[in-house]
Parts: structure tokens; sequence; C-alpha cells
């Protein structure tokens, strides 16, 4: 697959201008002003400090309350709602979880010849939000950022063979990703064939399907949830691979992924539970 069009797989779809989004910009600045203020805000306050219009204002003020960003206390004023906190929650587990794999691979040398990767799964897709990245050229560079359709990844196939049968089907069933090489997996019925040799061996495998030539193999990260949160994947040529390096490799990779899973808080002595 050309560079520029897996680049382009890699984009989201933000939007011509981020000046079109005005009320999101508007949304944020309340926040910030109520997070920000020494003094409980009132509408009126909110809407003075932000120079809006009062329709404007009291619009977005009760938009932000019904999606629990705000709450509108028994006074009339607001403060930060729920909402938020779920994301700072999302945020924190997700920092924690980058600064799990950076010491463990930083102090771990057995990998060290490989570009390694953590990822999260985002629906269809897998969201890159740490990597290593080898001296030894692959013909590729992983970005955190980075999105790819999991259907293609080791990564994605990882955290997709913990999926319920209903949550695949409603995944992929009416919208399965357009292959990005000629060894990509083309169908939901063969991608479930692959998840099926996934949970028997432990491991997966991204035999060239996000680029021809590149060999991945994947695991995953488990927390106190017993929940598969984040997968792992090393990368490197298929030319420097034998079958039996590609099962070592994968061996060393579900050992790795179940020292960092017990830094995670998942205690490996439980029955494993599968999200969905």
């Amino acid at each position: 697959m050309s560079s520029a069009r897996l680049a382009a797989v890699e984009d989201t779809a933000i939007g011509k201008s981020v000046d079109s989004v005005p009320a999101l910009r508007r949304a944020v600045s309340i926040l910030d002003l109520v997070t920000n203020s020494s003094d409980a805000m009132s509408a009126a306050d909110i809407t003075r400090a932000m120079s809006l219009p009062k329709s404007t204002a009291h619009g977005l003020l009760g938009v932000m309350v019904e999606l629990g960003l705000l709450v509108r206390k028994q006074d009339g004023t607001f403060r930060l709602g729920p909402h938020p906190m779920r994301w700072a929650h999302g945020f924190l587990s997700e920092m924690d979880m980058v600064s799990v794999f950076r010491n463990y691979f930083a102090s771990d040398t057995t990998l060290s010849p490989y570009t390694v990767t953590l990822t999260t799964l985002d629906r269809h897709e897998v969201v890159y939000i740490d990597c290593r990245n080898s001296d030894q050229p692959l013909g590729h560079t992983f970005r955190i950022g980075m999105r790819l359709p999991a259907t293609f990844t080791a990564t994605g196939k990882m955290l997709l063979s913990e999926m319920s049968e209903d949550k695949l089907e409603a995944l992929f069933r009416a919208n399965f990703p357009s292959p990005l090489t000629s060894r990509s997996v083309k169908n939901l019925a063969s991608l479930r064939q692959e998840l099926a040799d996934i949970r028997r061996r432990g491991f997966s495998i991204d035999n060239g399907q996000v680029r021809e030539g590149m060999i991945c193999i994947g695991t995953a990260l488990r927390d106190h949830t017993r929940c598969a949160v984040a997968g792992i994947a090393i990368s490197l040529l298929e030319s420097e691979t034998t079958p039996a390096l590609i099962d070592s490799l994968g061996e060393t990779m579900r050992k790795s992924a179940a020292i960092l899973s017990e830094q995670l808080g998942h205690n490996s002595s439980s029955r494993i539970r599968v999200d969905g």
C-alpha cells in the first residue's frame, strides 16, 4: 500500500476548518471559565464574561447541563458536571498505561531489536498511544495518535478477539474496512476465523495486512477489571522471520503482557472476563 494512501487512512475527518464549529469552542470556553472562576457563576455572569447573546448563552448552558458537562445548583449558579470527570479518568488511565509501557521496555532488552507499539481500541479502529521505533528500517513509521483499522493490525485483532459476537457483528457486518494490502482480511467471516485462531494461540499476527513485508505480533493488556484495555505489538520485517521465531516472539509477548497487566492491577490468578 502506498504511503500516501496509508496516511489518508490514518487521518480523521475533523472537517475543513475548526472555525466551522463555534458552538464547540464556546462550550469549551465556558467549561474553562466555570472551572477557573473563584466565585460561583450564574447564567448572567457567564453571558457577560463570554460576551455572548443571551439566547446563545442560555441555549449552550441548557445543552451542557443536559449532557452532564455542567450542573445547575439550586441558587442558579453552575459547577463542573460529572461528564468531564469521566474523560479525566480515561485520560489518566491511558497515561498510566503509557508510563508502565515505557518503563518496562526501557528496562527489558529482550525485545529491543523490534519496534514496539501500544494501542487502544476505538470502535473499529486502533489508536496508537505510544511507540518505540527500532533502528531497523521497516518501511513504515508508527506515530502517536495514528489510527488504523483494527481488523488488519496485530493489536486490533487481539482486542477484537476479546469481543462478543454481537459486538463484532454490530461493528463490521454493514461496514467492513477496505483492504490496505493484498493480504488484508477481506470480510467478517474470514476475520472470525482469524480471531478463533488467536484465541487458541494466545497472541495475534498481522502477516502483512497493514504493510506488505512487515509482520506484527500482538497481545493484550488487562487491568483490575480483567478486561483487555490495550494491546501491545512488535513489528519486524517478514524476511527476518521463521515460523519458529514467530512462535518464540509470541510467547515472549505473552509473558511481557502478563507482567505489564499485573502492573495495571490485573490479578493473573483470576478468571479472564471477555468484554461484551
